[in-house]
């Protein structure tokens, strides 16, 4: 998939390189000639998983798009501490002005790639895949789901619009978990997947008598978990979430859950740093 095909994403760029230049940089337009060409090398300061190499041709052609910008990886690459992972080439005031924009996309993306990576592979050998969730940073969106499949983890539903989650509150509004299925199944287009939450052993056997595509199992103990699974007897697809962490994936994995979700992915990331750093051509 082609992040950059999407004018959101164009948006974002351009709004996030407005909020950092504004009417100027006032250091490099006071310091840096118009004809001073050089290099910026992209440097990773930790290891981790590079993600959002694929925005940088784009972030500094709206600045100047004689800038020639390089990768020399690829997103979803495992990369070291010191590993040079792109390069721009161009004249020195765009590199400058483009500098902060592009490396708070790369550190942010590379970040969940790396922990996503973490949890995928903490489960590699069960046959179970790593979900995300929507509890992503309003407007990346897009782009912080792009890092999780960067990451080798896989997408949950996009939006509110493409799979249909049954909660508590929808429960509490129809009455039970049968009539909450119902209604949307009456509501939603036909390919749609109904998903439902369960609290407890007696919610899962509702959904399964439901006929739930998928039954989320919420901060449920392990050995719930372990009954639940048995329950369902492959009628529905079986994700657990609430609260996993890196101490207790493989426990609720082996629980033989289909899938495990988890916000933390998208909203505790903690960023792989980058820097650029620029050498001027000789005699500019």
């Amino acid at each position: 998939m082609d992040i950059l095909v999407s004018p959101q994403i164009e948006r974002l760029i351009r709004d996030s390189l407005d909020e950092d230049i504004g009417a100027g940089d006032l250091a490099t337009m006071a310091t840096i000639s118009a004809e001073c060409q050089g290099t910026g090398l992209f440097r990773a300061k930790k290891e981790g998983v590079v993600a959002g190499l694929v925005l940088l041709e784009r972030i500094f052609y709206f600045i100047d798009p004689k800038v020639v910008v390089r990768l020399l990886t690829k997103d979803g690459t495992q990369v070291a501490l010191g590993t040079v992972v792109a390069e721009a080439e161009g004249p020195v005031r765009a590199l400058l002005l483009a500098e902060r924009t592009a490396l708070n996309f790369l550190q942010r993306l590379s970040g969940t790639a790396t922990l996503t990576r973490k949890y995928v592979e903490a489960v590699k050998d069960f046959p179970c895949k790593v979900l995300d969730t929507r509890k992503t940073t309003p407007g990346l969106r897009t782009l912080e789901k792009y890092a999780v499949r960067m990451g080798g983890g896989t997408n949950h539903r996009i939006g509110l619009y493409d799979a249909a989650l049954v909660k508590d509150n929808h429960i509490e509004a129809t009455g039970s978990i049968a009539e909450a299925v119902k209604a949307v199944r009456r509501h939603a287009p036909f390919m749609a997947k109904v998903e439902v939450e369960a609290g407890n052993l007696t919610q899962v056997q509702e959904a399964i008598d439901a006929g739930a595509d998928v039954i989320m199992l919420d901060n449920m103990s392990i050995p719930q978990m372990t009954e639940a699974v048995r329950l369902v007897n492959q009628r529905a697809w079986v994700e657990a979430s609430g609260g996993i962490t890196m101490d207790t994936i493989r426990q609720v994995a082996e629980t033989g859950v289909h899938f495990i979700s988890s916000g933390a992915l998208t909203h505790s990331a903690p960023v792989v740093d980058f820097n650029m750093k620029i050498t001027m051509n000789a005699g500019k």
